[in-house]
């Protein structure tokens, strides 16, 4: 089974409730924790390599919380994944053919690289303007809006 981690889930989650907020708002990592049930020391985690990252910036104390780094127009699902999950690939010789004995004269390999492109692409093209947009459309159907 091709999956991303639980980590990477929990902070594409994270990411998408920051996302939604307006513009510099800050949002306590209890409440993000809460919303989306993900566990505060895993998240706690997570921040922190968003942070390093420069996805995300969180401040502690009073009237802290984490807000974006960025514009969500300039972060993509694949920049949060591959930070929580490192390259993204579907199998070794898709990331590094020079890493495979076989990469020459695999006919599945090529498959490999054409299935990773399409992916990295797909997930480098949706940023977390269009997930936030996504998600309140998502909020107003459910609420029968």
């Amino acid at each position: 089974m091709l999956e991303i981690t639980r980590q990477a889930d929990y902070a594409l989650r994270a990411v998408t409730e920051v996302a939604r907020l307006a513009n510099g708002d800050r949002i306590p990592t209890a409440v993000i924790a809460e919303r989306q049930k993900i566990p505060l020391p895993f998240l706690a985690k997570i921040v922190s390599q968003l942070s390093v990252q420069g996805v995300l910036e969180a401040t502690r104390g009073a009237g802290g919380g984490v807000r974006l780094a960025r514009d969500p127009q300039a972060i993509t699902l694949r920049e949060v994944i591959e930070t929580i999950d490192g390259p993204i690939t579907v199998n070794r010789c898709a990331l590094d053919p020079d890493s495979c004995e076989f990469s020459t004269t695999c006919p599945v390999c090529e498959v490999f690289v054409e299935a990773r492109e399409v992916l990295v692409e797909k997930l480098e093209e949706f940023t977390f303007a269009d997930v936030s947009a996504r998600a309140k459309e998502l909020e107003k159907r459910s609420n029968g809006a």
